[in-house]
């Protein structure tokens, strides 16, 4: 239940505003524990979009902080995060050092607006999160040449592979037409889905089509940046090509810019909390910050070298065989998945890859 409503808060966050990276996995239990403490049109409101406990499957941070001298439950002055004082000189370093230790990774400075000044009878929302996961099969480092769409004309850092399971590759029927769906498998419970559509489908549909189109793609080897040709080989066996620009994106998200997608309106307009202080407080500032990159050995939250590139011995070719490429030339996104639990941890959408060197 928690998993389906999670997805649908990242399908929805797509929708309205696609970036680089961003996660609704990691806002989502921040919003549950909002709920489970807030009253009137605020718990209305948050019970809506996130009605009940995510425990995430990664290391996250997830804060709710209150200023200094704010009165606060017996259970919640228990748990609560520091207190905050309201100087930004002294709040914002306390945050960005939370941030990595709970994460256990270096993550993107947390926005502004997360760190003060605010009011006495406000609440600061906050997360952040880290996944790393090496490929099952690594990449190797190329250039890619785009012939049409945005890219054309330009050297990309690209990664590639060949590989013997071409089921990994689907495609998803959805209202903004044939996705492509490339699972990347990862050594951990982590999988990163690279998306596609034909030219010109709007980058918030493509990504809140994939997140609602993972259970229903089905495996092929037709549709969009799919090509197909027969070509000599030592064997009959298919083969599945990939082509995929190297990048990496770090956002920060200002959360009340969209505070109705995230059950937010009425606690930030001065909500009702009994539990977590008797007076009334009001969500003042919710933000995220995420970062990712897709590399030759792994998806990290930070990027690493690349590897070497390694050219392949020469092999008597004896037979024919139908070669499928995937080749990600045009503008795309992508998804982090957990694969027990088809959470979606992260999202994003690459329109502005790494040049070739």
């Amino acid at each position: 239940m928690s998993v389906q409503r999670a997805n649908t808060l990242t399908a929805g966050w797509a929708s309205v505003s696609p970036a680089g990276v961003f996660s609704g996995a990691a806002i989502y239990p921040l919003l549950a524990l909002l709920a489970s403490v807030a009253a009137g049109r605020a718990a209305t409101e948050l019970r809506a979009v996130a009605p009940t406990p995510l425990e995430l499957p990664v290391r996250g941070a997830l804060g709710v902080w209150t200023r200094e001298g704010a009165p606060l439950t017996l259970d919640w002055a228990a748990r609560c995060d520091p207190r905050l004082t309201g100087d930004p000189a002294i709040d914002r370093p306390l945050l960005d050092a939370w941030a990595a230790a709970q994460t256990g990774a270096p993550v993107p400075p947390l926005p502004p607006a997360t760190a003060g000044p605010i009011d006495a009878d406000a609440l600061v929302l906050a997360s952040a999160l880290a996944v790393t996961t090496d490929w099952r099969e690594p990449f190797t480092d190329g250039v890619l040449r785009p012939s049409q769409g945005p890219w054309a004309g330009r050297r990309l850092a690209s990664l590639h592979r060949r590989g013997a399971d071409p089921s990994v590759l689907r495609v998803a029927a959805t209202a903004a037409g044939p996705v492509t769906l490339l699972t990347v498998a990862g050594t951990a419970d982590v999988d990163v889905v690279l998306c596609t559509a034909a030219g010109g489908a709007p980058p918030g549909a493509v990504l809140a089509a994939a997140v609602t189109g993972l259970t229903g793609a089905v495996a092929a080897d037709e549709g969009p940046c799919i090509s197909r040709a027969m070509v000599d080989a030592e064997d009959s066996a298919p083969e599945l090509v990939v082509k995929v620009p190297r990048f990496a994106a770090a956002g920060t998200h200002d959360l009340l810019a969209s505070a109705e997608l995230f059950g937010l309106a009425a606690a930030a307009a001065g909500g009702s909390f009994p539990g977590i202080g008797p007076d009334g407080l009001r969500v003042a500032a919710a933000a995220q910050t995420a970062s990712a990159a897709f590399t030759a050995t792994g998806f990290r939250a930070t990027p690493v070298a690349p590897a070497p590139m390694v050219p392949l011995p020469a092999t008597p070719r004896a037979a024919r065989r139908l070669r499928v490429t995937a080749r990600f030339d045009l503008p795309f996104g992508y998804l982090t998945v957990h694969r027990p639990t088809g959470l979606v941890l992260m999202a994003g959408w690459v329109d502005s890859p790494e040049e070739a060197r």
